[in-house]
């Protein structure tokens, strides 16, 4: 296995290295009854869903920074949803398909699957599949409690609860990726939008009042997309504009729903979150925020300048892997690093990427 590290380190980094624990601490909850969370959504959620649903070997270094083992995370450590469940001072959230886990699910339980999309497609785990894997976990959850065989999540509970859903990028980059035009992805969108909607009506059929809906990604700017698409349009950061500017009519889009349904689902709170802004943010200032070569995966097989190989990827056989310590965005070429993750979850605990403006401690039942 290669190993290659930066060669130097600028003001920014060292003066970043000093500050970085106060950065996401700051922000840290005095949340002393932690809301039981529901999450649904793809990869940039999983926290082992894939791993435990089909036994897709995750190996290392995958989770090699904080959990030093993988635990099915495409990440060297911890997820977005990690920080935020540690900043309500909650548990981290099980995978739901992992039945050898030892959790009780008395905190809640992880939908999110690697690869999911909206749409149906060949993944079995679409969003409608975990909206039905949900029903199907309360169903079973309260006959138990009912029975009085269990005290997991009563009828409050699933009332109170989080309802969290970050998905709709595979349905973007998978039709790319089968050469669809840009205007047939575009014409897509509508019915990935009515997906989602789907979902959060069919939650709050149920009983579900709290909403957090994170918008999709740069995916342009992936060093995966980089690497493997051969005509491209880069903007002045090195990005994909094309898939970009997909992304960005994707997001207009789901934001006009939330706003359109909020009326509609009386008693609903409703909080959409910007992550294209706080993550192409960290792409075109990634010096401010002291990483080098924004474009390039910590984690993969080929170097300068994308460190992406489809046939050697993280984990497998002749991977390279930048050095602990190292200041990269991209983990794996398609996920982000823990240090990216942890400055996007600083970024949208401070309420300046939420619509309703909304604290994440909003949701404890303080």
């Amino acid at each position: 296995m290669a190993s290659y590290s930066l060669l130097s380190h600028s003001l920014t980094f060292i003066l970043l290295l000093f500050f970085l624990p106060l950065f996401f601490t700051s922000f840290a909850s005095q949340c002393k009854n932690p809301p039981i969370i529901f999450n649904f959504g793809d990869s940039n959620s999983d926290t082992g869903g894939l791993a435990a649903g089909l036994g897709f070997p995750i190996n290392l270094p995958n989770g090699r920074l904080f959990f030093h083992r993988s635990t099915g995370r495409l990440s060297d450590g911890r997820l977005l949803i990690d920080f935020l469940c540690q900043s309500l001072n909650a548990s981290f959230l099980s995978p739901y398909l992992d039945s050898l886990g030892g959790s009780k699910f008395s905190n809640g339980a992880n939908f999110a699957v690697v690869g999911s999309s909206t749409l149906p497609k060949f993944v079995p785990f679409s969003l409608n599949i975990q909206i039905m894997q949900f029903l199907h976990f309360k169903a079973r959850v309260l006959e138990l409690v009912n029975a009085g065989l269990g005290n997991i999540i009563n009828n409050e509970g699933f009332r109170n609860a989080l309802y969290m859903i970050d998905i709709g990028q595979n349905d973007l980059a998978d039709s790319f990726s089968k050469n669809l035009s840009y205007v047939q992805v575009i014409k897509r969108i509508p019915s990935i939008i009515q997906e989602i909607e789907n979902a959060v009506k069919t939650l709050y059929d149920q009983g579900g009042r709290k909403f957090w809906i994170h918008n999709t990604g740069p995916f342009g700017c992936l060093p995966q997309k980089l690497a493997l698409v051969q005509k491209m349009d880069l903007d002045q950061h090195g990005c994909i504009s094309s898939y970009n500017s997909a992304a960005n009519l994707f997001n207009e889009e789901l934001h006009r729903s939330c706003q359109r349904i909020r009326p509609q689902l009386t008693g609903a709170a409703i909080v959409y979150v910007d992550m294209y802004s706080i993550k192409y943010d960290l792409i075109a200032n990634s010096s401010k925020y002291g990483f080098s070569s924004p474009l390039m995966a910590c984690c993969g097989y080929g170097g300068r300048p994308y460190n992406y190989n489809i046939k050697v990827t993280c984990g497998q056989p002749g991977y390279q892997v930048c050095d602990e310590g190292s200041r990269f965005l991209s983990w794996d070429g398609i996920h982000y690093t823990e240090a990216a993750n942890e400055i996007m979850a600083s970024k949208v605990l401070s309420t300046a990427y939420s619509s309703p403006p909304t604290l994440f401690d909003f949701f404890c039942h303080n």
